[in-house]
């Protein structure tokens, strides 16, 4: 019967719909649970992938087909194309999927699911570059494309309304967008995901243009010809008016190129890395063989090989160390700038297609190596490039420059493949001649590479057609070729190997008259142009001075103190016994100029810090000490009894009720009653005066005894002295004795971080609370109760704009960078967690010796010292406010802090001496 068998039909037609909506609302909790966890979702999200998938399956469902029209297709991106006649939203949606498509006609199923009647599309007619190889694009649009696009055009919602209202034409009547119910939820669903804000794009290499910091570092390395601790030269009071600029810009123009250099040979989205081998010996022309690194690149303007000297690819990285650290750099920077200048000669860079042969040596079957020849279209050969020793690398690299030739190319003869063993070298049809067993067997081998394009390939069917136009363009390649390999028979060896430099601008001739005036103008014009600017730089100059003094001259010292050779050696153990006879240190001045410019010797930081610090008064007797340690320790032990006696009652109040009513029921018969016959009100031992403490303490001590646990438990848990657990309770036992006389200001994170470093270097509970107390008058105005840290962003936004205006411009592009919000834990922590144990305790004994030789704001000249050994890889990757903080949180603990330290005196004595005006 026919009422029979509707039922279960109608009731798996309701089941596939309700199916169809959950996954539609599991895809949008996921998508919505995205942007609170992560704050953000990209566009090429997998959430967004797959909510479209979801989306397209309940539209796809009971299509009407008919109600397309000249589309004929079941896809829903006709049936956009159609609601777009009528609905403006779906129109702009219509023509944003169209102009993708243009671009590509080939990836238009992409756009839907797609429909198994649809004629496959002809292919597309390759087009000719300016570089003569032919490039098809290979860009892949998303799946989904026009759900995509108008879920982020935030359109897609009331698309999918419109079809509910309109469902009659385009739907059956038992589909889902038909069902009064579904339909309507399937809309509201899609409001929440259409109201979000989705990132930019992620390009096709995010992978590698987002690389991690010491990449970067690296990189930067490698490609830069000065060392990365030199900045360009700031504010310079001894410049010469009469320097010209354009030897500056020559120096610059191979450094930008080497850079680009360094950036092609990682994997990026303009090039594919198709082979790479190191200590790959070149033999340049009349010079030693030379290890480098040998790549294969496939670009869309073809095949490039590459080969970068072994002294580059590891940085050359010259002297940034406290002897020659600074801004100068001295002349070991300059010599190793030539020394680099001079590898980068022998650097290869040579198109594919510029190479007609390539000829193979081997000896003893490939065992030993072998050397490959490189002879250009010229008739040029390349320097010989030697493979190391071992069985594949020359057959290896053939392999992936046959793959990288096809389609479009081949090697003549073509490599032969083997079953198991993949490829081989093609074998002679005659019998070479036997060889004697003495010798190796010589194996050579000549590869023509083919090119299968050719000019008539590049042409529609149209203009192949015309016999006229074809003669004409074979013509004109024929005389495009032959004066592409005059130019290039022109050029010497090395120019085509080198890199190649950035185009010059050409320089117009003026016409000379007999009477030769317009030489004579243009020599007036460039001398006032010379005059004005010399001018204008001078006026700049002094407004920068002017701000100097109004602005900066509060952040050094007035007196300049010069530290000599035998100063940087530091607070020797030798000199501490000569400046502490008799156990009394009364050159103070010389001891503080010791470290800072040197340090202080780790045997010797227990004794000296707590002079730095100010425990101890310089000209102090051991028994004056001795005496000040011990009322230290008497007055800690008494603090200590207080907050541990409070600790308790806090703790037994905190109790929970259960185990207090369990009390009660078994003491209910003998001591309750017992203390209600007596009358005894119970004292509470809450401090040796016998006083009760208030509720409000208690639970404000209970809340830092909290937080002072949390951060306790994890505070340099890796370090072999907080490992034990006793070392552990020492540092609660000092961070509570601290809090608990200073709970209106409480404990706040990140103080054990700064108590961490004192007990190491002490281990003694009372004389590490004595000098943390002292060291926490200087730094308690950082934490957010004080005002100190909007004070060192200031003075950080106008130090980096007087002594680096590059850097502050391209800080002042990204709006919130220049409030310097990433040096925030730098200031409040003195660099601690920027650094290992060991550089911490040298920065922070420099620091305390700074206040009283060379600046109270040392700090600032850290940061900026640290900020200006990356300037260049800040201004090459041209980083913003997240970028920033993200580079040196995973630089962390890898500062050369020997280097960041004398850079910053430099600084303070670059300041000293623009205020002095010397």
């Amino acid at each position: 019967m026919p009422g029979l068998d509707a039922t279960p039909g109608f009731e798996m037609d309701e089941n596939f719909k309700e199916r169809l909506i959950r996954n539609v609302k599991k895809e949008v909790k996921q998508i919505m649970e995205e942007a609170v966890t992560r704050k953000f979702v990209h566009e090429e999200s997998s959430s967004i992938t797959s909510l479209c998938a979801a989306v397209e399956a309940c539209l796809s469902q009971g299509l009407r087909r008919r109600a397309l029209g000249l589309f004929k297709t079941s896809s829903t991106t006709a049936l956009l194309h159609k609601v777009a006649k009528s609905f403006p939203p779906a129109n702009h949606i219509s023509r944003m999927v169209q102009d993708l498509e243009n671009v590509d006609p080939t990836n238009r199923k992409s756009s839907s699911s797609g429909d198994s009647t649809s004629k496959p599309l002809p292919p597309p007619l390759l087009k000719k570059n300016s570089t003569g190889i032919i490039s098809q694009s290979h860009h892949q649009q998303p799946k989904y494309l026009w759900i995509r696009l108008a879920l982020l055009e935030k359109q897609l919602a009331g698309i999918i309304a419109y079809l509910v209202e309109n469902s009659s034409r385009y739907y059956e009547k038992d589909s889902l967008v038909a069902d009064p119910d579904c339909g309507s939820i399937l809309s509201s669903l899609l409001v929440g995901p259409c109201a979000l804000d989705y990132s930019k794009t992620k390009t096709q290499d995010h992978f590698w243009t987002d690389p991690p910091a010491d990449e970067l570092v690296q990189r930067h390395r490698i490609s830069s010809g000065t060392t990365s601790c030199q900045p360009t030269p700031p504010l310079n009071f001894g410049r010469s008016l009469h320097t010209g600029g354009s030897s500056e810009d020559a120096l610059g123009q191979m450094p930008r190129s080497a850079k680009d250099y360094v950036e092609s040979l990682h994997q990026n989205s303009k090039a594919t890395l198709l082979y790479g081998k190191n200590n790959v010996n070149v033999h340049p022309p009349q010079s030693d063989p030379m290890p480098g690194y040998l790549s294969l690149h496939q670009s869309a303007r073809g095949l490039v090989i590459k080969w970068t000297p072994n002294q580059l690819m590891n940085g050359f990285v010259s002297n940034c160390s406290s002897e020659t650290g600074g801004i100068g750099g001295g002349g070991d920077g300059k010599d190793g700038k030539e020394d680099k200048s001079q590898y980068w000669q022998y650097a290869l860079n040579l198109r594919v297609e510029d190479i007609v042969y390539v000829h193979c040596h081997q000896q003893g079957g490939g065992e030993g190596g072998g050397t490959v020849v490189l002879v250009g279209q010229d008739g040029v050969q390349r320097p010989p490039i030697c493979f190391p020793t071992g069985q594949g690398h020359l057959l290896s690299f053939l392999s992936c420059l046959e793959n990288g030739l096809l389609p479009m190319g081949q090697l003549d003869p073509p490599l032969w493949s083997q079953r198991g063993k993949g490829k081989a070298f093609p074998r002679s049809r005659r019998r070479p001649a036997p060889m004697p067993d003495q010798y190796q067997e010589a194996i050579d081998y000549v590869f023509r590479i083919i090119s299968k394009a050719r000019p008539e390939d590049l042409l529609s069917s149209q203009e192949l057609m015309d016999p006229g136009y074809r003669r004409g363009v074979a013509k004109n390649w024929r005389v495009l070729s032959s004066a592409s390999a005059s130019a290039s028979s022109s050029d010497s060896p090395h120019t085509s190997e080198s890199l190649n430099p950035p185009d010059s601008p050409a320089i117009p001739q003026p016409e000379q008259n007999s009477n030769g005036h317009p030489i004579r103008l243009v020599c007036q014009t460039m001398k006032r142009q010379i005059i004005s600017r010399a001018f204008y730089g001078w006026l700049a100059y002094c407004r920068h001075l002017s701000t100097v003094r109004t602005h900066l001259s509060g952040l050094v010292n007035g007196k300049i103190v010069e530290g000599s050779t035998e100063d940087r050696e530091g607070l020797t153990v030798e000199r501490w016994q000569l400046l502490s006879q008799d156990g009394c240190v009364t050159d103070s001045q010389q001891v503080l100029r010791l470290a800072y410019y040197g340090g202080v010797a780790a045997e010797l930081r227990s004794e000296v810090w707590p002079y730095l610090l100010g425990h101890y008064v310089w000209g102090s007797t051991s028994n004056e000490r001795q005496d000040l340690d011990e009322g230290t320790r008497q007055s800690y032990e008494t603090t200590m009894s207080e907050w541990l006696a409070a600790e308790a009652v806090a703790t037994q109040r905190d109790r929970p009720s259960s185990e207090s009513s369990e009390s009660e029921e078994q003491d209910d018969e003998s001591d309750l009653g017992d203390s209600i016959e007596d009358g005894e009100e119970p004292t509470s031992p809450v401090s040796s005066q016998g006083g009760i403490y208030s509720k409000e303490l208690l639970d404000l001590f209970a809340l830092n005894l909290h937080r002072i646990d949390k951060d306790v438990q994890r505070c340099d848990r890796n370090y072999w002295y907080f490992v034990p657990p006793d070392n552990l309770e020492k540092l609660r036992n000092i961070m509570c004795t601290y809090v608990w006389e200073r709970l209106d200001a409480g404990y706040m994170q990140g103080m054990c971080d700064l108590v961490a470093p004192l007990l190491v270097v002490f281990d003694d509970e009372a004389k590490t609370y004595a000098c943390f107390c002292n060291l926490m008058e200087r730094m308690s105005a950082n934490f957010p109760h004080g005002g100190a840290m909007d004070a060192h962003f200031a003075n950080m936004r106008s130090l980096i704009q007087i002594l680096d205006a590059e850097l502050f411009e391209l800080m002042h592009q990204h709006g919130d960078y220049t409030h310097f919000y990433f040096c925030y834990r730098w200031f409040l922590l003195d660099f601690k967690r920027e650094l290992v144990y060991e550089d911490v305790f040298m920065v922070w004994e420099v620091i305390w010796a700074a206040r009283y030789v060379a600046s109270n704001h040392f700090v600032l000249f850290l940061a900026l010292a640290l900020v200006q050994t990356y300037r260049d890889i800040i201004l090459t990757n041209s980083m913003d406010f997240t970028d920033i903080i993200k580079f040196f949180n995973e630089m962390a603990e890898r500062h050369d802090a020997r280097a960041v330290l004398a850079l910053s005196r430099e600084l303070v004595l670059q300041l000293q001496t623009l205020i002095e005006n010397k």
